[in-house]
């Protein structure tokens, strides 16, 4: 990266931060989070950016929003990003900050130096995938806070709210976070049959193992190979949202991509809709169970 200096001014006015769907009646006590399957570029960020949107896209989970979306009409409550994560990343820790990308950081004590943020994955992405750079310069610090407030902050307000108020109705909660996993990931454990799903639940902290055993069993049954945190086992959300002594938890939720897209082409292949129904009949029955669970 080279001493240029970035200044991007964003017109937040004109975006619209993320989609809601079913919140009114809730039915079941879940909510539903697709953080990363927002598309919708700034165009000022891809103006300068030095990657080209596709490049940009590799960082999507492509239609996870979409798979989900059935479940979420029987009255399951989902909150979808529309900003992609390379521009602001709400499945991290709002002070998870690089310091080295801006040229005119502070030194105030308002970052951490996770290890997301060392391999340039914090809450404003470094890097692509194969390591390759977003930017050719330093960015403003002061635009990234409005990153922050204007993109992050009301996203997780909303999320928040939504919790509370299935909370409210059931005194219980399962935050679902629905992800998805590249193919290449998923193959390199070097096993007869590649990961197709993961449900991560930081090692048994964020959720009953009843719970996550329930949903792990409606998508073997299914034939699908299906391993508990691995290759990941949560990340800020699923951690941020779980407090198991006020019954709410939490469920990071990751599909491997080849089972419904073409990673490179950024499509949907003709299993698309097999994969949508039995995900999406999986959260349900889920559902279902923890009406009962929680009696």
């Amino acid at each position: 990266m080279t001493d240029k200096h970035i200044n991007i001014q964003i017109n937040y006015a004109d975006l619209k931060i993320f989609n809601e769907y079913n919140c009114k009646d809730i039915q079941y006590p879940i909510i539903l989070s697709s953080p990363h399957s927002g598309k919708d570029f700034p165009k000022e960020f891809l103006q300068n950016s030095c990657r080209s949107e596709e490049e940009l896209r590799s960082s999507e989970d492509s239609f996870v929003d979409e798979i989900i979306m059935k479940a979420s009409a029987s009255g399951i409550p989902l909150i979808s990003m529309n900003i992609p994560r390379t521009f602001v990343d709400v499945n991290r820790d709002k002070i998870e900050i690089d310091d080295s990308m801006y040229f005119d950081k502070t030194s105030e004590p308002n970052s951490i130096d996770s290890r997301r943020c060392r391999v340039g994955l914090g809450v404003i992405h470094r890097i692509i995938a194969q390591n390759k750079p977003i930017y050719d310069g330093l960015l403003s610090y002061q635009e990234v806070l409005d990153r922050i407030k204007f993109v992050y902050d009301p996203y997780h307000k909303r999320l928040k709210q939504l919790i509370d108020k299935c909370y409210k109705k059931f005194g219980f909660c399962l935050l679902i976070d629905c992800h998805s996993m590249p193919s290449k990931i998923c193959n390199i454990m070097n096993e007869d049959k590649p990961v197709e799903f993961c449900i991560s639940n930081l090692f048994d902290e964020s959720c009953p193992v009843e719970v996550s055993h329930f949903m792990a069993e409606q998508l073997s049954k299914q034939e699908y190979r299906v391993e508990f945190n691995r290759p990941y086992a949560g990340a800020y959300i699923t951690f941020n949202y779980s407090q198991p002594r006020k019954n709410i938890y939490t469920l990071q939720l990751e599909i491997n991509r080849s089972l419904y897209m073409d990673e490179c082409a950024y499509k949907k292949n003709n299993n698309f809709q097999d994969i949508s129904n039995k995900v999406s009949e999986s959260i349900i029955e889920l559902g279902k169970f923890l009406l009962d669970f929680n009696k």
